[in-house]
């Protein structure tokens, strides 16, 4: 768990970067940032819009081209991970088809109206019901990890060693590590092949978008309209699990119907007792170790089904 670190918002229209970073470092310290842009995939190197906001010295840690080259170097744990990749698809494609049988009752249940007892009891169960299958398909992505580690033992080969190796000494000099967003299985995944925050250790962290995904508890996937249509919001798998009690959703505004009372009910009670919080242009909350704190105008879902702000 983190003693301290700021989830953002997208960075695009909206930087905030840089005040995140003052807040957790101050202006005395002239270490450099460290930065995680693996998300951007072949785009990782474009961070010169980044290095200009901060106004700081800033290391790109180079994370999405170290794997290339790891792979370059160990085609046996290329397609080691390339037969995980298929495995974890087809674990949340079996996934989905069960939440889509529970999801479908459960929203017709939380149209219905009056609140009595019986519809109440009724919606408790659906719930659970769902909340159930969430934590088996935590549990099974966790299982396919764990197998794949003990198989491999990918920390213990050559290729990755080494350039371990050099990411820890780029870490130890870092101020304050950036976690930026992107495609967030490869932002997790990648990150977790070189146990990135085991060697960064409990110190201060900025993320945004799918980097703020990253460092919570579970991953949630979310789109009320996509463009291949409908899909119920569902589990990827558990994150880094660094700050807790909190799913964040980037973009939330663009990809969710905040209007519909009954579908955010639905939405918060799922995941209660996390805070289920919006992160769009110009959000951020701040973790200190011990609660949770926002800007002005950072929202959440409520499982009343209200869009408000989080506490201050």
């Amino acid at each position: 768990m983190l003693s301290s670190a700021i989830l953002l918002g997208p960075q695009r229209h909206v930087r905030i970067v840089a005040p995140a970073v003052q807040a957790l470092v101050g202006d005395d310290d002239d270490r450099p940032l460290a930065a995680v842009t693996a998300g951007w995939e072949e785009r990782e190197s474009e961070d010169h819009e980044l290095r200009e906001h901060c106004g700081r010295k800033l290391v790109n840690l180079e994370v999405w081209a170290r794997v290339e080259r790891i792979f370059e170097r160990d085609r046996e744990l290329l397609a080691a991970i390339r037969e995980r990749h298929d495995t974890l698809r087809r674990v949340q494609e079996l996934y989905r088809l069960r939440l889509q049988g529970a999801m479908e009752p459960a929203r017709e249940l939380f149209r219905r109206a009056g609140d009595d007892v019986w519809l109440a009891a009724e919606r408790h169960d659906a719930l659970t019901m769902i909340q159930g299958i969430d934590t088996q398909h935590v549990a099974r992505v966790q299982q396919i990890h764990d197998e794949f580690e003990q198989r491999w033992r990918p920390a213990e080969r050559t290729a990755v060693q080494r350039e371990r190796r050099d990411l820890q000494s780029k870490l130890r000099d870092a101020a304050c590590l950036l976690v930026a967003g992107g495609h967030i299985a490869v932002l997790l995944h990648r990150m977790r092949l070189f146990d990135l925050f085991g060697m960064y250790g409990d110190r201060p962290v900025v993320a945004w978008s799918a980097g703020a995904m990253a460092i919570c508890d579970r991953i949630v996937l979310f789109h009320d309209s996509p463009p291949q249509g409908g899909a119920a919001t569902e589990v990827m798998e558990a994150g880094f699990g660094l700050v807790p009690d909190l799913v964040a959703l980037p973009h939330a505004m663009k990809r969710l119907d905040a209007t519909d009372e009954r579908a955010v009910q639905l939405f918060a009670r799922r995941f209660a007792p996390s805070l289920c919080v919006l992160l769009d242009d110009g959000s951020r909350i701040d973790w200190n170790g011990k609660r949770w704190s926002a800007q002005p105008e950072t929202l959440r879902f409520t499982e009343d089904g209200w869009v408000e702000e989080v506490p201050a």
